[in-house]
């Protein structure tokens, strides 16, 4: 049992509660008038020893308010004798949980719950039975809230506007337009150095320890020095730069010029948590903002990310993790290191390592023999392109042109005959109900057909979107032809290997299982440069593996 000092010394808590939704209704809810009421209120029903606890710009559905948490902890602590509030939508506006804090906390710690504007104190049982109801209207309330706000939010995404207050580390509102952002020179270089990393072959974390111990400004301390507003608080660790900023810099879009919007979602308007979306869900809106990031850099970064890469045990990494994949099960294939290093680096299939020696085999193979043939293709390339590069860029736009006219076609007429079945799946299903309205269809059969053909049309939705994702990408197939003529403009030669040179020109390299051909073992690896461009086969041939 819970000891309470006597009733003189009990804490008569004032809450007051205000968010940016009830700035709408005017002065009306504001903290100033809700300490008003309350505190004449105290005095003149002669509650004494009387303690604001006050949460200014905090939502009613969300209950991990500071001072409530305070309020909360001295209430089971035996501290609070009476809570007084304005109104019951101060205290929340969700049912449930106001119900089960004004029903079962407050009243098994003794503590009277009085709400001055609903006419609700807990010492009179007539007072408290319209009580539910008001929570369920206060509920509805911010429900209704949250759909105009998010009606207003989606209208405002749609047209083009940035939804974030605070614009992304690297970007400062324009002080005379407020939807314009302006680059922030010094963050910016930052913001480019983390791309510059995370290119030589450094993951967010070895990043993020790289920043600190060069001591540049994390996000909070540099939005500080600036005078500018920024999404967290400072506190004793700002200084130290987090994996998770890093990683939020290299995945974000904006930082090619475009404003990006819809790219997560709240679940509902009683959780804060946030669901990352699909990209084909997102808005863009291109050129709104001066480009931080040029776009074969953030595509090479982002290849980069989908192969993260793992240290090994004994601590580096190859420049190949990641890259390498069996011919035959398609999985990626494991760096492999002797402890004794005796035996040089090597890949292995992970299907025949880490599942079963019966569902492929080895596809065994050196780093160093993949550095080779990748180090002599790429010389071969630069070395090519130099010296026919017009007939090269002519050659790659005529089979990309031919390519895609065939693709296009047969994708636009997959699409246009799938929206056909969806439309007439869609008078299928009005059929079926009207069949049932008259009596010819039982519930059983209805349910069953509707359940076929519902399923139908969300696999062809998701059919569509694929095929509209894939001819958006074959219109830029050209132009990534002329980034990848620069990019190979860019190296006037390799002497060797490193990792930012292997992500920007290698998609992956495939590596098959060894052969024996004419009493020599010969082993294909395919080399693949690009995605659109297809791949160029080298054969490694050996009497004995000397690598």
């Amino acid at each position: 049992m819970r000891l309470q000092s006597s009733d003189t010394q009990l804490i008569t808590a004032l809450y007051c509660r205000l968010s940016r939704d009830d700035d709408l209704e005017g002065d009306s809810n504001s903290i100033k008038n809700q300490k008003a009421i309350l505190s004449k209120y105290a005095q003149d029903k002669g509650f004494c020893n009387a303690s604001f606890y006050v949460d200014d710009g905090y939502s009613g559905t969300n209950f991990n308010r500071p001072d409530f948490q305070r309020l909360i902890d001295d209430v089971n602590d035996g501290k609070i004798g009476t809570i007084i509030v304005k109104d019951m939508s101060r205290l929340g506006r969700d049912y449930l949980k106001v119900g089960v804090y004004t029903e079962i906390t407050f009243p098994d710690a003794g503590v009277r719950f009085i709400a001055i504007n609903d006419g609700v104190d807990s010492e009179s049982q007539q007072d408290n039975d319209f009580t539910p109801f008001r929570n369920i209207i206060n509920e509805w309330y911010a429900k209704d809230t949250s759909k105009k706000i998010r009606a207003v939010f989606k209208a405002k995404g749609n047209s083009g506007k940035h939804l974030c207050t605070v614009p992304p580390f690297g970007y400062v509102k324009d002080k005379e337009d407020k939807q314009k952002w302006l680059v922030d020179e010094e963050a910016a270089e930052t913001v480019r150095e983390i791309y510059r990393l995370c290119i030589q072959g450094y993951g967010p974390t070895q990043i993020a320890r790289i920043l600190t111990e060069r001591g540049i400004d994390t996000p909070v301390l540099h939005a500080k020095k600036v005078g500018i507003k920024y999404g967290v608080k400072e506190n004793e660790l700002s200084y130290i730069w987090d994996t998770q900023t890093v990683k939020s810099i290299l995945e974000n879009p904006s930082y090619l010029g475009h404003t990006v919007n819809f790219r997560t979602k709240k679940k509902s308007y009683k959780s804060k948590k946030k669901i990352e979306l699909p990209p084909e869900d997102w808005v863009m809106f291109k050129d709104t903002q001066e480009a931080i990031i040029d776009q074969d850099t953030y595509d090479t970064v982002q290849r980069i990310r989908q192969n993260k890469r793992k240290p090994s045990e004994m601590g580096e990494m190859s420049v190949f993790s990641g890259l390498v994949y069996c011919a035959d099960c398609g999985k990626k294939m494991y760096l492999c290191r002797c402890t004794t290093m005796q035996q040089k680096e090597y890949f292995n299939c992970s299907t025949y390592r880490k599942k079963s020696k019966n569902l492929c085999t080895s596809h065994q193979i050196t780093v160093e023999a993949i550095e080779q043939i990748v180090l002599t293709d790429i010389r071969k390339v630069l070395s090519y392109t130099k010296d026919h590069k017009q007939e090269l860029l002519e050659q790659l736009r005529h089979n990309a042109e031919i390519k895609n006219k065939q693709l296009l076609s047969f994708q636009r007429r997959e699409l246009e005959e799938s929206e056909r079945r969806i439309l007439t799946l869609d008078k299928l299903i009005q059929g079926l109900f009207e069949e049932k309205v008259c009596g010819n269809l039982t519930d059983e059969r209805f349910k069953k057909l509707t359940a076929t053909y519902e399923q139908e049309q969300s696999d062809l939705s998701e059919k569509i979107k694929m095929l509209r994702t894939e001819l958006s990408e074959a219109k830029d197939k050209l132009d990534n032809i002329d980034r990848f003529m620069s990019l190979v403009n860019k190296y006037t030669g390799v002497p060797e290997l490193t990792s930012e040179i292997v992500r920007e020109f290698i998609y992956k390299v495939i590596v098959h299982e060894k052969q024996k051909i004419d009493e020599h073992r010969t082993q294909a690896v395919e080399i693949i440069k690009d995605k659109n461009y297809g791949s160029v086969a080298f054969r490694l041939r050996f009497h004995k593996n000397p690598y």
